[in-house]
């Protein structure tokens, strides 16, 4: 008569573990899958200053204000553009975030940032209603008319910029600010983990591309900056 073979059963408690485990490896893996498909859905498109193809105008997106200062993130990504203008890359800075007044007007602060270090006046162009990148490029499309231009904003968040970008109808490239370092840990973690919330929905974006909150008619500012 043959005897049943009985394989050991682990405890209870490594059991748990073992599904603890698991169903952290699945929820790891679902939570980059947005953030893979809008890499993919981006294609090539990040470029250095001096090997980006130059472009009219050059979008820089918005990222907080510190009284009348921009945020440390939003200073570095307006030091990108500055470098793009004075290289003769661009010829427009099309500034896009929330200008929501004069406690938190980041267009304003943005403007200021780039004539005081050499930009005309002239060359900058505002979007205070840019309340999201997905709004920053919608508007600069249906609001600005701009068909081609160039995206400057942190590296973790550049991919999604253009992934927007591109569903807006706008053939973008995208310029990176790289100068953050594990001394920046703070707004680095802080922006590559809020990425991963982001691009999911951005992932929804993409497919049902909404109207921005804010609407209006189009404008010829870009036209009348570039004629100038």
């Amino acid at each position: 008569m043959d005897v049943p073979i009985r394989r050991p059963t682990l405890p209870r408690s490594r059991r748990a573990q073992r599904r603890g485990y698991q169903a952290v490896v699945l929820l790891t893996v679902a939570g980059l899958a947005p953030v893979t498909g809008l890499h993919l859905y981006a294609g090539d498109r990040v470029r250095s200053v001096q090997r980006v193809p130059a472009r009219d105008v050059t979008m820089v997106l918005g990222a907080g204000v510190r009284g009348d200062r921009p945020s440390e993130l939003l200073a570095r990504r307006l030091d990108v553009a500055l470098r793009l203008y004075r290289s003769g890359k661009t010829r427009v800075i099309l500034v896009s975030g929330d200008g929501g007044g004069n406690r938190h007007d980041e267009t304003k602060v943005m403007r200021r940032y780039l004539v005081e270090r050499g930009v005309p006046d002239k060359r900058v162009v505002s979007d205070d209603s840019g309340f999201s990148t997905w709004e920053s490029c919608a508007r600069a499309k249906r609001i600005f008319g701009v068909e081609r231009m160039i995206v400057v904003t942190q590296s973790f968040h550049l991919r999604r910029a253009l992934a927007l970008c591109k569903a807006a109808g706008i053939d973008a490239y995208g310029v990176p600010d790289r100068s953050l370092t594990w001394g920046h840990i703070g707004p680095t973690v802080y922006g590559t983990g809020r990425e991963v919330l982001a691009a999911i929905k951005a992932t929804g974006t993409i497919v049902f591309k909404p109207d921005p909150r804010v609407t209006a008619r189009p404008s010829d500012a870009i036209r009348r900056a570039l004629a100038d």
